[in-house]
């Protein structure tokens, strides 16, 4: 009686798991359909190169060149991985090796805490203080630099958690072994531990840079908005994520679709940059 009871919940589990996996896999076909369905043609009618290469966005002209935000999209997100990334992964190095347990008590939590606060509040931060602020040093405030900066706080809880999870996974023989061959604390930590948690480290940068291509709220309150192609990494911009939160609420006809075929080139976009971190992760897990 009791063994045919666990084979009913173990199958009905099964079942459970099967359905929740099509409901995902479903939810992000009916996306791709919707988005590749509306936004393709879009690019034929207004024509692919002007569309991707035009330099100019006035919807009251019939202008839908988005060359300027791609490049804008790329240069801020790029920013946010040169910021992010290494603060993310040396503190997720800090505390799983090196934080004594009182302090990790306080700090640990604030990290988790850094995860959960609404991207409008890291915008209303940005424009409070990093705006003034490099208004201050630089002469502009809203800019690729402003943008890179608070894309790279919110992206650090995502990499340190995940990256701190994967170092503890490490079996303790691994940094054992290291320091029975003579290597210090230090060393034994970077040449022994690092590399063989590498493959979930990869896996937090993926989602981290995930949420920093997609970031909107708090890019639109510091970037500046300009649909225009930056002179220099002081200049305002306007990323595609942010075009499209604008200008949707008000845009019809043809307007409203060059905005759906600006999240067709996001996904893509994305679509990409997963691609060649898992080609990189392969790679790592392969040696």
């Amino acid at each position: 009686m009791k063994h045919n009871l666990h084979a009913i919940r173990e199958g009905t589990m099964k079942v459970v798991f099967l359905l929740t996996a099509c409901i995902s896999i479903l939810a992000v076909a009916l996306i791709c359909i919707f988005l590749f369905a509306n936004g393709i043609p879009t690019m034929h009618k207004i024509g692919l190169g002007k569309f991707l290469f035009g330099m100019t966005w006035a919807p009251n002209q019939d202008l839908y060149g988005i060359f300027p935000m791609i490049i804008a999209s790329i240069l801020v997100t790029g920013g946010a991985i040169l910021i992010g990334v290494p603060l993310g992964l040396l503190c997720a190095l800090y505390l799983a090796r090196f934080c004594p347990k009182r302090l990790y008590s306080v700090l640990k939590p604030a990290v988790d805490l850094l995860a959960g606060i609404p991207s409008i509040v890291y915008g209303f931060f940005g424009l409070v203080v990093l705006v003034p602020a490099l208004q201050a040093m630089f002469g502009s405030g809203k800019s690729i630099v402003t943008a890179s900066i608070m894309l790279g706080i919110m992206i650090l809880p995502t990499i340190i958690s995940v990256s701190e999870s994967s170092l503890r996974a490490v079996p303790e023989s691994y940094y054992e072994g290291s320091l029975a061959l003579g290597a210090t604390h230090e060393r034994s930590v970077f040449s022994a531990v690092f590399p063989a948690a590498r493959s979930g480290i990869l896996a937090g940068i993926i989602l981290g840079v995930g949420r920093a291509i997609g970031e909107t709220m708090a890019v639109v309150m510091i970037a500046g908005n300009q649909p225009i192609l930056p002179k220099s990494l002081l200049s305002g911009v306007r990323t595609l994520t942010a075009n499209i939160v604008l200008e949707m609420g008000y845009a019809t006809d043809l307007h409203r679709e060059a905005l759906i075929a600006c999240g067709v080139v996001l996904f893509v976009f994305i679509l990409i940059i997963n691609l060649c971190f898992s080609a990189v992760k392969r790679k790592a897990d392969a040696t």
